[in-house]
């Protein structure tokens, strides 16, 4: 058991960055050499949430620590981010942070946020349209 438990734990400090870094690395690279914009949306939406994650791992590490199972549930939630079938980073991105962005700048704009400034309004990009009139 003990040269089978190190093999296993090898495979799994060698899967975490892998999947976490490396494929989307490579992946990311293609994607900005692709003509298509929604490979690059995908890639750019799994490293905003990859920071997001980062930054709550680093700010709960003492937490985390006593949870034995957050680095696999962290793991097959990333996988789940980077794997093209399910373009899970592009759905959350889409369905929690675009719409919080949304409800924050609907907010801000009720409460007379051009008296702001420019300089402080979150900005979403809008689907473009298309001109129907051919």
């Amino acid at each position: 058991m003990g040269k089978s438990w190190a093999i296993i734990s090898h495979l799994h400090s060698v899967a975490g960055p892998s999947i976490s870094l490396l494929y989307p690395l490579y992946a990311s690279i293609c994607a900005m050499e692709s003509p298509s914009k929604v490979d690059d949306e995908q890639w750019l939406a799994y490293w905003i949430l990859y920071s997001f994650i980062t930054l709550l791992e680093m700010v709960a590490e003492p937490i985390l620590y006593w949870i034995p199972v957050w680095y696999p549930v962290k793991l097959l939630f990333v996988t789940w981010l980077v794997l093209p079938q399910f373009k899970g980073a592009s759905f959350i991105y889409e369905k929690l942070v675009r719409e919080q962005l949304r409800k924050y700048r609907t907010g801000r704009q009720r409460r007379g946020a051009a008296a702001d400034g420019e300089d402080h309004k979150v900005h979403i990009a809008k689907e473009p349209e298309h001109d129907h009139a051919h």
